[in-house]
């Protein structure tokens, strides 16, 4: 039975709730305040990032049939994000280089006509060869997880990821070797 005690009891529990809350996160924000190490690092901020990109890249991820589909459409770019030797040893055909080490604002623009671009990814993970310049990295530090949720966090959303192993000799695959495109 609702009564007028009831309910200043509950307004009085929703009060103390709003207080510890409050103070709650005074309490977090001090904390991390006090912690050392740079305020241009945020750990908590990429958590919560990784969290959101999580189940947009599973539905991007597509097969090599699609993802060659793709790269012929207008508007679209492969982006290798491999340091610029491995990229001249050997990219797919038509990839664009930026290592991911050299990610910024201005180098990302300079690159990718708008953030209206679809962008398509891969990296040594999806190729079994396991030779220079694709040697295999370890499973969960795969290059394409960290491109994907890095451009999505610098404003790319129309990201597409090769989502299969194949092999640089595969005919629908188009490795070339800069080193080989200079020679001709």
């Amino acid at each position: 039975m609702f009564t007028r005690s009831n309910a200043k009891r509950n307004s009085l529990i929703c009060g103390l709730l709003a207080i510890i809350a409050f103070v709650g996160i005074g309490l977090a924000v001090s904390a991390q305040e006090d912690r050392p190490g740079s305020p241009e690092i945020d750990y908590p901020g990429f958590i919560e990032l990784t969290s959101e990109v999580f189940a947009i890249r599973e539905e991007r991820l597509v097969s090599l049939d699609v993802f060659n589909a793709m790269a012929a459409e207008p508007d679209t770019i492969i982006l290798d994000t491999r340091s610029a030797a491995a990229f001249d040893m050997g990219h797919i055909n038509g990839a664009k280089n930026l290592p991911f080490s050299d990610f910024t604002d201005g180098k990302l623009a300079s690159v990718i006509a708008s953030k209206d671009t679809r962008i398509l990814i891969y990296c040594n993970n999806n190729f079994s060869d396991n030779i220079e310049p694709i040697m295999v990295k370890r499973v969960e530090l795969a290059l394409n997880i960290p491109t994907f949720i890095n451009l999505y966090g610098y404003g790319y959303e129309d990201l597409y990821e090769l989502g299969e192993l194949t092999e640089t000799s595969h005919p629908d695959v188009d490795w070339v070797s800069s080193l080989d495109l200079q020679e001709n």
